[in-house]
């Protein structure tokens, strides 16, 4: 599929683990389609953020829940150069950090945020869809965000493949050593986050992507191949 060869505006839905290349491939679609991004991932990262930031305990589940419902997020939706700020500041370097990944468990299995930050995402979705279109990635974005999504896709790989690739944008090596600093960190949030939301098994018309043996260009063909099997090319 070439870049532009879909005329209408669409909603892509990609959900799937840690270090599957959710994000980065979800960027590779969008801008070879021309549509959006939303990493809502990143939402909940910049939550974890604020209410840090806010003093607010993690455990204080009510506290965070509130601190969530007024939190002053803009998402910037451009894949080239997605942004997110939170009350103003740019907070796109800052939600990357060691701490915050360590902590946004705590966040995102928050039901009442889950909540919360669904609404959100499904208004910017609902949003876009009204203009050029939108690919959305996540957790839950294909069954419970966006399960009416044009296409959906479940972004998957190998554990080893995830935690190499996890190591090499963290440490820059995928060597023993920083494979093993990124282990714990990746499996331990699949395994808090899959308390809450399913993202290893595709649901019923959700289509699956493995990308352990193909690299990022090999990858975002796949989901480009998806799209165009499931809503067709321009006629």
């Amino acid at each position: 599929m070439e870049t532009g060869e879909l005329s209408r505006a669409m909603v892509v839905a990609i959900d799937g683990p840690s270090g599957s290349g959710k994000s980065s491939v979800s960027r590779g679609v969008a801008s070879a389609l021309g549509l959006a991004y939303l990493d809502t991932g990143a939402m909940y990262r910049a939550a974890t953020w604020w209410c840090l930031h806010q003093g607010v305990p993690l455990t204080d589940t009510a506290a965070v829940a509130a601190q969530v419902r007024g939190l002053p997020l803009v998402m910037g939706t451009d894949p080239a150069a997605p942004t997110v700020h939170v009350g103003g500041i740019d907070v796109g370097e800052a939600i990357r950090e060691t701490a915050i990944s360590s902590a946004v468990s705590a966040v995102a299995t928050n039901l009442e945020v889950r909540a919360e930050l669904g609404r959100l995402q499904r208004v910017a979705i609902d949003e876009a869809r009204e203009r050029t279109g939108i690919v959305a990635e996540g957790r839950d974005i294909t069954t419970v965000v966006a399960p009416d999504a044009d296409v959906r896709v479940l972004l998957t790989a190998t554990e080893d493949a995830r935690l190499a690739r996890r190591a090499r944008d963290v440490h820059g090596s995928d060597d023993a050593a920083a494979v093993e600093a990124t282990r714990d960190q990746v499996l331990r949030r699949d395994a808090d986050d899959s308390t809450v939301v399913q993202f290893h098994v595709a649901a019923d018309g959700v289509v699956t992507v493995d990308s352990s043996h193909l690299d990022f260009d090999q990858t975002v063909q796949a989901v480009l191949d998806v799209v165009e099997s499931v809503v067709g090319p321009r006629s």
